[in-house]
């Protein structure tokens, strides 16, 4: 047992602020006033970056000769680079101990991934870190995920950090999350970080496995892993250059041209130069000229984001992806606003289906009476989506089978379906004012 695991067990679940609140265990009240331990190295010091494949092959080697689960984590370049590829890997196991992965010097993880092929692998945040270690071989068939299982727990806050503190009492290092990790060589303070954020990772996964089976959710979270490692990679996005932000200022269909063409210059270039689409050229640029159609070179340089230094050639550029929209017949030019894909925004609902909004209001107001009866976010209870689509469109009859088939069909798991389906059923029942 680590010095952690004896934390967390002395403790039951040790808390400096945040925890679950107290329905009559040992949890949190009682817990003696700790002060949080500052962790500032790893228990075997810094490990070295693998980044060739003989060193690979021994990591490889020892990780599968290691015993319980493993501790992942990967570290990305967001606004630095183009893309979310990762940029470093760390690993924990017992009797293999920290590695610390260069993908960029490595780029196929596959071995490693079969090594780890039927053991548990805990990340924080799964979600985020899954596509980035799927492109580079990595794919985990069992998971625990700390990030949602303090949200099952009640927790309300779940960044790691905070996590670590409030269960296990130590403080991890700050600072070096959004740092541009495709800088090579990796300074050693950053290497420091990424070591220690699995370094407790395995014990803050032992310690939210009681948690969740003393709270009785340990059976709602083994569901819910499960459907974060069996999910297939998401669909690519149709028409992303949709979410350039400040989108909703504009609404001339030749207006939304200028967004598109400037949106899809803007990532061809940041593809070829491996850069943030961010850095060629902000989207409060692209809002601005989609609003004022510059009628040239010199009429854009003028507005904010194409100033003194953008130069000539690139003004050139971006003029000329201008200058395309407005040339664009009316039948090419883009629709105003995304094709719907399931029900009206809720805000219309009382006057295009007051029956359906009253449904909706009540689905609301029961589901988030149950979430916090069983002190979790009403997110993770049931997908607001999942309930709008149920209240606009109710199967016929709705009774407790049709609404239970339904929610399955939405992709809720057998726990979420056994809990929520009594309240929807109340709910659709409602009747308009």
């Amino acid at each position: 047992m680590t010095d952690a695991q004896d934390t967390a067990a002395d403790t039951s679940l040790r808390t400096t602020g945040g925890a679950p609140p107290d329905d009559g265990g040992t949890s949190a009240a009682g817990a003696p006033d700790l002060s949080p331990i500052p962790l500032l190295e790893p228990r075997e010091g810094i490990p070295p970056v693998i980044a060739d494949e003989a060193a690979l092959a021994e990591v490889i080697a020892a990780f599968a000769a290691g015993s319980g689960p493993v501790a992942v984590d990967a570290e990305r370049a967001s606004g630095y680079r183009y893309g979310q590829r990762a940029y470093l890997v760390q690993l924990r196991r017992e009797g293999a101990g920290t590695a610390l992965i260069d993908p960029a010097a490595c780029p196929d993880l596959s071995g490693l991934g079969e090594a780890l092929s039927g053991v548990e692998w805990v990340l924080h945040a799964a979600t985020q870190d899954l596509p980035c270690l799927r492109e580079i071989g990595m794919i985990p068939t069992r998971l625990f995920d700390t990030e949602l299982a303090g949200r099952l727990c009640g927790f309300p806050r779940v960044g790691l950090g905070a996590m670590v503190e409030n269960v296990l009492g130590f403080v991890l290092e700050k600072g070096h999350s959004a740092v541009d990790w495709s800088t090579r060589p990796l300074p050693e303070p950053w290497l420091r970080y990424a070591a220690l954020d699995v370094e407790l990772l395995v014990d803050l996964r032992d310690a939210l496995e009681k948690e969740l089976d003393r709270q009785d959710k340990l059976e709602w979270a083994w569901q819910e892993f499960a459907a974060i490692a069996s999910a297939p990679p998401p669909e690519p996005r149709k028409d992303p250059w949709r979410r350039t932000s400040g989108m909703h200022k504009v609404r001339r269909r030749r207006q939304l041209a200028v967004v598109r063409e400037l949106w899809q210059m803007r990532d061809r270039i940041a593809q070829r130069r491996d850069v943030s689409p961010g850095k060629v050229l902000s989207d409060a640029a692209i809002v601005e000229a989609a609003l004022s159609m510059p009628a040239n070179v010199h009429a854009l340089s003028a507005l904010n984001g194409f100033g003194h230094r953008v130069g000539r050639r690139q003004l050139e550029q971006w003029q000329a992806a201008v200058d395309r929209a407005k040339a664009l017949p009316e039948d090419r030019l883009p629709q105003p606003g995304q094709p719907v894909a399931g029900p009206p925004p809720p805000r219309a609902w009382a006057d295009k289906d007051p029956a359906a909004a009253a449904r909706l209001s009540a689905a609301r107001t029961g589901v988030s009476s149950l979430a916090e009866q069983l002190n979790l976010p009403q997110e993770n209870l049931i997908t607001p989506d999942t309930v709008r689509r149920l209240c606009w469109e109710p199967p016929k009859p709705a009774d407790g089978e049709a609404i239970a088939a339904a929610l399955v069909g939405y992709g809720a798991r057998a726990w979420q379906v056994a809990l929520v389906t009594p309240v929807l059923v109340a709910a659709l029942s409602a009747k308009a004012p």
